[in-house]
């Protein structure tokens, strides 16, 4: 059997396919790696922010303390929950979904393309 000037050999369609799905986990595991960054610099700017309203408000005086109350404990929680415990969930995700991909590069895990 000879090959046309249009075919492709099998194997090199298999290379091409393969080296097409590693390029795509490598972004793919890229752009989840920017995503946990995203998310970490957020938590980072809301700590950032608590510590200096804190220090901000232990510096006042204590009337102006009384005036200017406090807020709620469950406030405070509900506003950890939001912005730091479900982003660093959300980040957890990530990595793991990160370390599936790199498996699968690695090929100790098949390539499933229904989990991309």
């Amino acid at each position: 059997m000879h090959e046309t000037a249009g075919s492709i050999p099998a194997g090199n369609a298999s290379q091409r396919r393969n080296a097409e799905v590693f390029s795509f986990l490598e972004s793919l595991i890229e752009k989840r790696q920017q995503e946990i960054a995203d998310i970490e610099e957020m938590v980072e700017r809301y700590e950032r922010r608590i510590r200096k309203e804190e220090q901000a408000y232990r510096t006042m005086s204590p009337i102006r303390r009384m005036l200017a109350g406090k807020k709620p404990d469950h406030h405070v929680a509900v506003e950890y929950i939001h912005y730091v415990k479900k982003p660093m969930e959300k980040a957890r995700l990530l990595r793991e979904e990160i370390r599936r991909y790199r498996e699968m590069l690695e090929g100790k895990m098949p390539i499933e393309i229904s989990d991309l």
